[in-house]
């Protein structure tokens, strides 16, 4: 009998634990805070068990197209959510835009390389962090915006490194780590960077600003469950959650 390898271990567990809740959401990593606030809300208005699972964009792109069971998807981009409607895994009805995703430069508190906007992260001794561009959302924008200003091949040999996660681009900054990462301006109110980060905006006509959607999944084992969470996050009561946690609900 051959043995199991660890990764393909791995994905029977998570298998086990996704199939063990009342409802299972694939989620963008950086929606974590108000995710989690309201998943709480959920399970105590209907009394059931809600798994979410974080990850980058392209992560959990990647596990519902491998069939790993799912019913609501919410990705940190629409670009995500439309490929899976092509390939089917969403239902078109479903779709509900929510929040806007603005993308900031987050500098170490008191911003020790005086990076002032785009064109100063390729600037020499500049240490600069982004997205993985094939991983979450941020990775896929930050290199977006920065080919759109002509800056992309300046400013790679300053990329320390490329995070699998916006969460950690944020650790990142707060930590000094590097001098600058492109990040979402929601995370810059996280308890993780309060008082170690400041924030840079980045000038309107180079910025790419994304939107955040749901989506009920076609094959979602829960369905009904499915279609009330997915009505919640995008409620006023939802809504108001975002908002708290420094997202900006899209226009109606």
């Amino acid at each position: 009998m051959k043995s199991i390898g660890l990764g393909w271990l791995l994905v029977l567990l998570t298998a086990l634990s996704v199939s063990a809740a009342d409802l299972t959401v694939f989620s963008g990593a950086g929606l974590i805070k108000p995710l989690e606030e309201m998943r709480a809300n959920f399970q105590a208005q209907h009394k059931v068990e809600v798994d979410i699972h974080y990850g980058g964009s392209g992560e959990i792109f990647g596990m519902l197209g491998a069939g790993q069971p799912c019913d609501v998807l919410i990705p940190g981009a629409a670009k995500y959510t439309m490929d899976a409607l092509k390939n089917g895994w969403v239902e078109k009805d479903s779709i509900r835009n929510l929040v806007l995703h603005k993308p900031v430069i987050a500098v170490p508190r008191g911003n020790p390389a005086k990076v002032a906007g785009l064109d100063d992260l390729t600037r020499e001794g500049v240490r600069v962090s982004i997205g993985d561009p094939k991983a979450p959302a941020i990775g896929r924008v930050a290199k977006k915006i920065l080919v759109k200003a002509n800056l992309w091949e300046t400013v790679q040999p300053n990329i320390q490194v490329y995070a699998p996660t916006v969460n950690q681009l944020l650790i990142y900054v707060a930590l000094e780590q590097v001098d600058a990462a492109i990040i979402w301006r929601d995370l810059t109110s996280w308890a993780e960077g309060k008082g170690k980060i400041d924030v840079v905006p980045i000038d309107a006509p180079r910025n790419i600003i994304k939107t955040i959607p749901t989506a009920v999944c076609t094959k979602a084992p829960h369905r009904e469950l499915a279609q009330a969470f997915n009505a919640y996050v995008a409620s006023p009561e939802g809504l108001a959650i975002w908002e708290k946690w420094g997202f900006e609900p899209c226009a109606p």
